[in-house]
């Protein structure tokens, strides 16, 4: 039934954050967000915010984010299962970094500066083509589609990840990341639609 319930959702954009509470969405790991004049702002970290009410397969999702500083880290993740773990109840947060993929956001690349660690990077998997994000208090958006095992993603309309071919689950959850204390970074327009 599940699989019939998304296939005839496909083509219908999905707002995954109503800018007022976290309905839908669980924190795994330290750290969270708090809301802010209708954005999502990462508090502490590190941690995950991930969307517990359904997964997607095959979707285009939007988001706009905004840093406030170029050292910034966070992430948008996709396709990876449940952080729920008997032992602890909010679930371990790295399941989504051993299982699906971020999209990074960090300008800086930390811990070393290299590509494969910069913004609109698969982090650890392919670098961006290009860094083509707005400097600290503008916003951004990503355009992250995934089909099968491919995927693309656009920063501010550049092509960032051109056809990467992944080879994790084919579906899963999708979540935000709250790096660490010092971090300080902003959603808003989290809109998926399945494909």
């Amino acid at each position: 039934m599940g699989e019939k319930a998304f296939v005839e959702s496909a083509g219908r954009p999905i707002q995954l954050f109503n800018s007022m509470n976290l309905d839908g969405w669980r924190q795994a790991g330290p750290g969270g967000f708090r809301i802010d004049d209708g954005m999502l702002v990462t508090v502490g970290g590190m941690g995950l915010l991930w969307y517990a009410a359904r997964q997607f397969g095959n979707f285009e999702l939007k988001v706009d984010w905004k840093v406030t500083k170029k050292s910034d880290n966070s992430g948008v993740f996709v396709r990876f299962p449940a952080p729920a773990a008997a032992h602890d109840p909010g679930g371990d947060p790295r399941i989504a970094v051993d299982q699906g993929y971020e999209i990074q956001i960090d300008d800086e690349g930390a811990p070393d500066g290299a590509m494969i660690h910069k913004t609109g990077a698969i982090y650890n998997a392919q670098p961006p083509a290009k860094i083509a994000s707005r400097p600290p208090g503008e916003w951004n958006t990503f355009l992250i589609r995934l089909e099968g095992q491919i995927y693309n993603v656009t920063l501010n309309g550049e092509p960032a990840i051109t056809n990467f071919k992944g080879t994790r689950s084919l579906r899963g959850h999708i979540g935000l990341q709250n790096h660490a204390p010092e971090d300080e970074v902003f959603f808003r327009n989290i809109i998926v639609t399945p494909c």
